[in-house]
C-alpha cells in the first residue's frame, strides 16, 4: 500500500533522519560547526528530561493535591492530568511545524521557557481551576520543545549515528519513568509544589545554556502555514469526551448533560478529519494513515496507553488512599515496575528480531493485562505489598518494555526516513489522547465509593477493563506484518 505524497512540508527532524540529504558542511546547523555538540546534547536532554518526568510525578501528587484543595473530587483533579496530555496532542505536530518555519533553536527555547514559566505557575495557583489552566499553559511549551528537541539533535549528528542518537533521545522517557514515581514521592512528601518548582532551576539553567551553545540553523520558511483551526478543533473533541466520560458516573449516561458533550465530539471530531483532509498541512497527515502497519501500530499504541495511563493512575490511588501509604512510599512501590522498561526495551530487540514486531507487542500486551488481572484477584484491603502489589507491578513494567517501544518503531519504521519524525509526532499524539481516555474512563469507574468494600469492587472493576483494553491492543498488534513482508511506501 502506497502512501500519497502530501504538500505539507516535512520538517527539519524528517530530513534530518533521512541519510540521502545529510546537513551541508556549510550549513550552520552541520556536526562540524555546531559551538559544541556535546553541549547540545545535554541541553536537549535536560529539556527533554523534566517534560517526560512531569507526566509521571504528578500521578503521585493527585491524592496530596485533593487534600491540598479542600477535598476536590478525583472528577475535578482528572484535569490536572488531562489538561496537559489534551493540549499537548493537539499542539504537537503544529508547534513542529511553526518551527520548521521559524527555527528550531528559537522553538526549542520558547518552548522551554513557557514550560518554566508555566511551573512556577503551576506551583503557585491558589485552586485546582488556576493549576489546570497553568497545566495547560505548560503543555503548549512542551509540545514545543518535544519536536525542536529531536530536530536539533538529529541535525547536530552524523548520518551514521542518527539511529543510536534516537534511541537515545527515546531513552530519556524510559529514565524519567523510572524516577518519576520516586522524585514524586520525595518531592509531594516535602510539599506538592516541589513537584512543579523542580522545572524552574533546570528549565532556568537550560535556557541560559541553550542561548549561548544551541546552533541557529536556517528555518524553512517555505509552504503553507500549519493548520491551527484543526488543533482547536482535535482539542474540544478531545476534551469534551473526556469531560462526557469524566460526569457519567454523577450524571449518568442517558443524562443530556453527558450526550451533549458526546454529540459535541463526533461533530468536532468530523470537523477535524474534514479540515485534515483539505488543509495542505495538516495536523494530521490523512495519507499516512492508508499505511496499514502505521495505521494499526499506532491504534495498537492508542490502546495500550489507554490501559497505562489506568495503571498508573489506579496503583497511586490504591497505595495511598486504600493502604494509607505516604506519598514516598508509594512512589518507591510502583519504581520497580517503570524501572525494568528501559532493559525490556533494548533487550526486546532480538525478540523482534525472531518471531516479529506484531508478536513482541502482542506479548507485552498481554503481560500487561496479566498484570493487571493480578491484582484484580490477588490484592485486598489488607497491604500485602510483596506478594500482591510487586507482582503485578513487575509483569506490567516487563509487559510495557515488550509493547510500547515495538509499537512506536513499528509505527517509525513503516515509513520512509522522510516522513519519519511526522510519523513519530502522530504517534505520540495518538497515545496522549489514549492516556486521556483512561485517566478519564477511571474515574468513571472508580466513581465515589462509599466504604472499603466498594472502593474494592471499584478498582477491580477499573483493572479488569484496563486489562481488556490491553487485551483488544494485543489483537491490534497481532495484525502486524513480519518483517521482510511488502513494505509500505510513500
Amino acid at each position: 500500500m502506497t502512501v500519497g505524497k502530501s504538500n505539507s512540508p516535512t520538517s527539519a527532524a524528517d530530513r534530518a533522519a533521512a541519510p540521502s540529504r545529510p546537513p551541508s558542511a556549510a550549513s550552520p546547523s552541520s556536526p562540524s560547526s555546531a559551538p559544541s555538540s556535546r553541549a547540545t546534547v545535554w541541553i536537549i536532554s535536560a529539556g527533554v528530561f523534566v517534560v517526560n518526568l512531569d507526566l509521571f510525578i504528578v500521578n503521585v501528587a493527585v491524592p496530596a493535591l485533593g487534600d491540598a484543595f479542600d477535598g476536590s473530587s478525583l472528577a475535578s483533579l482528572s484535569w490536572v492530568l488531562n489538561a496537559y496530555a489534551i493540549v499537548f496532542a493537539a499542539l504537537l505536530v503544529v508547534a513542529g511545524r511553526l518551527a520548521d518555519r521559524y527555527g528550531h533553536r528559537r522553538g526549542f527555547l520558547l518552548g522551554l521557557a513557557v514550560f518554566t514559566i508555566a511551573s512556577a505557575l503551576c506551583a503557585f495557583a491558589p485552586g485546582v481551576g488556576w493549576l489546570v489552566a497553568a497545566r495547560a499553559l505548560q503543555a503548549v511549551g512542551a509540545a514545543a520543545l518535544m519536536p525542536t528537541s529531536l530536530a536539533l539533535l538529529l541535525v547536530n549528528t552524523p548520518a551514521e549515528r542518527r539511529p543510536r542518537a534516537i534511541r537515545s533521545w527515546a531513552a530519556i522517557g524510559g529514565i524519567a519513568a523510572g524516577l518519576g514515581p520516586v522524585v514524586g514521592g520525595v518531592l509531594v512528601e516535602a510539599d506538592w509544589r516541589w513537584v512543579f518548582l523542580v522545572n524552574v532551576p533546570v528549565g532556568v539553567i537550560g535556557l541560559l545554556a541553550g542561548v549561548r551553545l544551541l546552533p541557529d540553523a536556517r528555518p524553512h520558511r517555505e509552504g503553507p502555514f500549519p493548520d491551527l483551526v484543526g488543533a482547536v478543533l482535535l482539542t474540544l473533541a478531545i476534551g469534551a469526551l473526556a469531560f462526557a466520560l469524566v460526569k457519567a458516573d454523577a450524571w449518568g449516561w442517558s443524562s443530556p448533560r453527558v450526550l451533549v458533550p458526546l454529540l459535541a465530539t463526533a461533530v468536532l471530531a468530523a470537523g477535524f478529519w474534514m479540515r485534515s483532509a483539505r488543509h495542505p498541512a495538516p495536523v494530521v497527515e490523512l495519507p499516512m494513515l492508508r499505511a496499514r502497519v502505521f495505521a494499526t501500530a499506532t491504534l495498537a499504541a492508542l490502546l495500550f496507553t489507554v490501559a497505562f495511563a489506568a495503571m498508573l493512575l489506579t496503583s497511586v490511588l490504591w497505595c495511598q488512599q486504600v493502604w494509607g501509604y505516604s506519598a514516598i512510599r508509594t512512589g518507591l512501590a510502583i519504581a520497580p515496575g517503570p524501572l525494568v522498561v528501559p532493559v525490556l526495551a533494548v533487550l526486546s530487540g532480538p525478540v523482534v528480531r525472531r518471531i516479529g514486531a506484531g508478536r513482541t507487542a502482542a506479548l507485552g500486551c498481554l503481560l500487561f493485562a496479566a498484570g493487571l488481572a493480578w491484582w484484580a484477584v490477588a490484592l485486598g484491603a489488607a497491604p500485602h505489598y510483596a506478594s500482591g502489589f510487586l507482582p503485578g507491578m513487575m509483569v506490567t513494567g516487563i509487559g510495557v518494555g515488550f509493547a510500547l517501544p515495538t509499537l512506536v518503531g513499528a509505527a517509525a519504521a513503516a515509513l520512509p526516513p522522510t516522513r519519519f519524525a511526522t510519523g513519530s509526532a502522530v504517534t505520540t499524539m495518538a497515545r496522549q489522547t489514549g492516556s486521556v481516555l483512561g485517566v478519564a474512563l477511571m474515574v468513571t469507574l472508580l466513581g465515589a465509593p462509599d466504604g472499603p468494600g466498594e472502593a474494592l469492587d471499584a478498582f477491580r472493576h477499573s483493572w479488569w477493563a484496563a486489562a481488556a483494553t490491553a487485551v483488544f491492543a494485543a489483537f491490534a498488534a497481532l495484525t502486524l506484518r513480519r518483517p521482510g513482508a511488502t513494505s509500505t511506501s510513500a
